[in-house]
């Protein structure tokens, strides 16, 4: 069954530097980098704590749900792992 996303903002590209991408609930993450990259969310502390980290295959779209707050980051130097703030049904 394919599913149907909402955009909800435009696609930005991670870097190191965290984002919130838009305050997004739900996050697709799309990795064109040519190798697998690893995203990691953190909390809105004043020193931010790692929630999680997930492997993101080169090629691959994964949907990340998140606190509004919490940001987004790949490692320094990587390029092409795109997200964007979508709504997500099946």
């Amino acid at each position: 069954m394919a599913s149907t996303i909402k955009l909800l903002a435009s696609e930005v590209s991670l870097s190191d530097t965290a984002s919130n991408v838009s305050f997004a609930h739900v996050v697709r993450v799309y990795n064109a980098n040519g190798a697998d990259q690893v995203v990691t969310v953190k909390d809105d502390a004043g020193t931010p704590n790692t929630v999680g980290t997930v492997t993101v295959k080169n090629g691959e779209v994964v949907y990340i749900q998140k606190e509004t707050r919490h940001t987004l980051a790949v490692g320094a130097a990587v390029t092409n792992v795109k997200a964007v703030k979508v709504a997500h049904t099946n």
